[in-house]
């Protein structure tokens, strides 16, 4: 009997340390290519090592790291936008190993558009209807040394949304005046927001809210309405490809382990509701005030403290 109650205690003594040391795990937290994600990584990072936990930050692409996810090799992809990152959201959610950890409480765009001042002197009359842009006129005060002698759009890394822009283009019958370009970072297209309006030309970009541009100017450009399947990837042609884009929302996905390995920081992450101005103060500390994603990370926990420690408990 003594020999059974020891062996009992040993296996819980073990399951136990087992436990302990799944829940010291390193947090994994993917780090991608535009502020406001970066600085919320480095915010949740720095909760979850107030929590006790250790955190690292990993170099990921916007789609794959939710399988990744989903495998175990992160823990966390805390910035999913509908309109974009859905479809690879939901398709490692149907594999297993993935879940979903709830929304930050605010509605998310992303478009092509145009910043205040090329409206208001008046680079393309009409916008920001899109019907504007069939214009010859118009699409050559957006000509750029790369582009041809055609209008640019300048989109985002082509990892985000591949040939979603190109192929608006051809929707609309308008490839013949405009082309797209693709930036390296969401930083290069802040940098052509300045070089555009130092150089007095026009410029389209991608762009999307919240962000710090909310506050700063900016129009998105009025598309032909989105409704299911217009896009090619979602059983679309190149005729409906001319639809702009949806709004939706912004999900938060765990490794379905998460919440036994890591408890304190999961109950805090699914209850991590960030706002638009949040998310849009995340963007501004980095790409408007100068600072690291690490300062801002804390200048932000700073002037939210009260809130994040209500989600803490």
């Amino acid at each position: 009997m003594l020999k059974i109650i020891t062996k009992v205690a040993v296996l819980l003594s073990l399951f136990v340390f087992s436990g302990v040391a799944k829940a010291a795990d390193t947090i994994r937290i993917p780090v991608l290519n535009w502020s406001s994600q970066i600085v919320m990584a480095n915010v949740l990072g720095q909760v979850f090592e107030e929590q006790g936990y250790s955190v690292e930050y990993v170099p990921a692409e916007s789609a794959s790291r939710y399988e990744a996810v989903r495998i175990g090799d992160l823990h966390i992809a805390h910035e999913t936008w509908e309109s974009t990152m859905a479809l690879p959201f939901y398709e490692a959610m149907d594999k297993g190993g993935l879940i979903d950890a709830g929304s930050h409480n605010l509605i998310t765009f992303e478009e092509m558009g145009i910043p205040n001042w090329v409206i208001d002197e008046g680079l393309c009359p009409g916008l920001p209807s899109w019907e504007a842009l069939k214009s010859p006129e118009c699409a050559a005060n957006f000509a750029t040394a790369d582009s041809d002698g055609k209008g640019r759009w300048l989109e985002g890394p082509v990892e985000w949304h591949g040939d979603v822009m190109p192929n608006r283009l051809k929707g609309l019958g308008i490839d013949d005046l405009w082309t797209v370009k693709f930036a390296g970072s969401a930083d290069a297209l802040w940098a052509e927001l300045k070089a555009a309006k130092a150089e007095g030309r026009g410029t389209v970009i991608f762009n999307w809210s919240p962000n710090f541009t909310d506050a700063a100017g900016f129009t998105f450009i009025d598309f032909p309405p989105y409704f299911e399947g217009c896009r090619i990837e979602n059983g679309g042609t190149v005729e409906t490809t001319g639809c702009g884009s949806p709004k939706g929302w912004l999900k938060k996905a765990a490794h379905i382990k998460f919440p036994i390995t890591h408890p304190a920081a999961y109950k805090f992450y699914t209850k991590a509701a960030f706002t638009a101005p949040m998310i849009g103060l995340m963007a501004d500390f980095v790409d408007s005030q100068g600072m690291t994603h690490a300062e801002a990370a804390s200048a932000f926990i700073a002037e939210y403290r009260d809130t994040l420690d209500l989600w803490k408990n």
